[in-house]
């Protein structure tokens, strides 16, 4: 008598499952999926789905975003940067979705690893007068942690207002002791989604990947790098972490700061009194570029939809320094439609990742890459963390969001694309350097007779590529 129940009460969640995906408007290959999961694999079928296919967050959210009124309109802007017919296009899309314009005085400085990264924010940190605001996924106990602790008690002391946002897994290894020390001095701190027992089946996807510092309003970072000392001593297993940040000065700043501030009231339901911050705007035209915030309560799907433009727009070239590029169907047709365009398609990654999970279903791609003719490149010296794409010497793309469904559809992410030619030739020359340090992947037949084993173990982990 009990099993009939239980087969019962399963299959009426089921149902209750698939009303949902049917009614949530999911694609129909995602939800082919999960209906597969649900029905083929009882109980952990369904826990799965909870786990990591229901958008739980997104109503609330999406609530709570309303509620807050960021940072003033912005004023109408008439900038248009140099750009050919095809790619003019990408700005009015990012403008429709992500209501980020263009802004043109700006000034950019492209910083690559820890080193110098770290020495331009802290020697900007000592410039602050009003407001340091830093939001970072991998926030980590450590030199440079102590060090920040230390102008952070200093500043404080000049009456400047620290607020510290960090995400609730990416730094699950900050001690309390040290937000402790943060909280004695007199930074307010916050955790966007708390990996607690209670909450776990509500946090757990949905993590804040962003790297944001806002200092004044007036001097703004972003990129790929964390505060871990990684950056620094490198890593014992994968050696150097190379990757790219930006430090951004003029118009665009303010967008960084309305990204923070939004973020901040999600994660505390505090809001910031934003009357005294002014967008601090360059006399002279200067770098054109546009912020992409992006999140899984877009009303879009921002993140993807731009890479997807920029990746179909390319007439020359298209490359893509990226750790984790894990394509959706859509991603992965645009790479190969291109490269069998005659677009000269080249893909630059670390020869290992510091997930092996991970690595084996970024591989698993590797064989419709060379079959269409993209050129894959694999870095030995250290391990490549920068998140760029550079197309046509039009456009470069600097940022946080990796080319795989968790930044695409489920982290909170935030891109810089840039629409600077010295800029994109200085990057196209970088590229191509770390390119001859590296090892080419490019005979399509000699790849495709690697051991069956290796292809079974890849194509085991491409079936968990959307959890990834």
């Amino acid at each position: 008598m009990l099993i009939p129940i239980l087969i019962g009460l399963y299959a009426l969640v089921a149902l209750i499952m698939v009303i949902g995906l049917l009614l949530n408007g999911v694609r129909p290959s995602k939800t082919l999926a999960w209906l597969l999961a649900i029905f083929t694999i009882p109980v952990a079928g369904v826990l799965f789905y909870i786990l990591f296919g229901r958008n739980r967050r997104k109503s609330k959210l999406f609530t709570l975003k309303n509620q807050f009124a960021t940072v003033g309109e912005f004023r109408t802007i008439h900038c248009y940067p140099e750009l050919s017919g095809n790619k003019q296009k990408i700005t009015s899309l990012i403008e429709n979705t992500a209501k980020c314009p263009v802004t043109c005085h700006n000034r950019l400085e492209l910083l690559k690893d820890g080193k110098n990264t770290f020495e331009s924010i802290f020697r900007a940190i000592e410039q602050a007068k009003d407001h340091i605001h830093l939001q970072y996924y991998i926030f980590e106990d450590g030199v440079l942690a102590d060090k920040l602790l230390e102008v952070f008690e200093r500043k404080i002391g000049e009456n400047v207002t620290i607020r510290l946002l960090y995400d609730g897994i990416g730094s699950y290894s900050l001690s309390k002791k040290y937000l402790k020390k943060l909280k004695a001095i007199g930074v307010e701190t916050a955790q966007f989604l708390p990996f607690k027992f209670g909450r776990f089946l509500s946090a757990l996807n949905y993590r804040n990947h962003r790297k944001i510092i806002v200092i004044d309003n007036k001097i703004g970072f972003t990129g790929g790098i964390n505060i871990s000392d990684k950056y620094l001593k490198g890593d014992p297993a994968l050696g150097k972490w190379h990757d790219t940040h930006l430090k951004i000065e003029g118009e665009a700043v303010d967008f960084l700061n309305r990204t923070f501030v939004t973020d901040w009231f999600l994660a505390s339901e505090k809001k910031v009194d934003v009357s005294s911050f002014h967008i601090h705007t360059l006399p002279q035209k200067g770098t054109s570029l546009q912020m992409v915030p992006s999140g899984p309560d877009d009303d879009f799907d921002v993140m993807e939809q731009v890479y997807f433009s920029i990746i179909n727009s390319a007439e020359k070239y298209l490359y893509i320094v990226n750790p984790y590029i894990i394509p959706n169907h859509a991603i992965l047709q645009a790479l190969m439609t291109a490269a069998l365009s005659g677009v000269d398609v080249r893909i630059l990654m670390s020869s290992s990742t510091d997930i092996k999970l991970v690595d084996w279903c970024v591989r698993a791609y590797f064989e419709s890459y060379l079959k269409a003719g993209i050129k894959i490149y694999l870095y030995d010296d250290g391990f490549l963390h920068s998140k760029v794409m550079l197309c046509d010497d039009e456009i470069a793309s600097i940022g946080t969001a990796n080319l795989d469904n968790r930044s695409l559809q489920q982290n909170y992410e935030a891109q810089v694309f840039v629409y600077d030619k010295a800029l994109c030739g200085s990057m196209k020359n970088d590229f191509l350097q770390d390119c001859q340090k590296a090892r080419l992947l490019s005979d399509y037949k000699a790849y495709k007779e690697r051991p069956w084993t290796k292809k079974l173990i890849e194509g085991f982990a491409k079936l968990l590529s959307p959890l990834l």
